[in-house]
């Protein structure tokens, strides 16, 4: 039986905007070499992420991320979580 570990690789999220009124956290994701803007508009369960290239390979476990830690996130944070893929 191969012991073969799945790929990972470790996002680096900062926050850069959050309003609670407006339901709305706003920052950047980097992962590898890419870099992406998003925004979460958490009282939609809307997330959008720019640029569109590589945008397939976060956007879930982006959002799987801002779902689980939303409540934790501060403007100026900087987090990190794994994605099981190499990018």
């Amino acid at each position: 039986m191969s012991s073969k570990r799945l790929p990972e690789t470790t996002a680096h999220v900062r926050i850069t905007h959050q309003s609670w009124h407006q339901g709305r956290i706003e920052g950047e994701v980097r992962a590898s070499e890419y870099e992406w803007q998003f925004q979460w508009r958490f009282k939609q369960g809307e997330l959008s992420v720019e640029p569109s290239l590589g945008r397939a390979l976060i956007k879930e476990p982006l959002s799987r991320f801002l779902e689980r830690c939303d409540y934790q996130l501060e403007p100026g944070g900087d987090y990190y979580f794994t994605i099981r893929a190499e990018l």
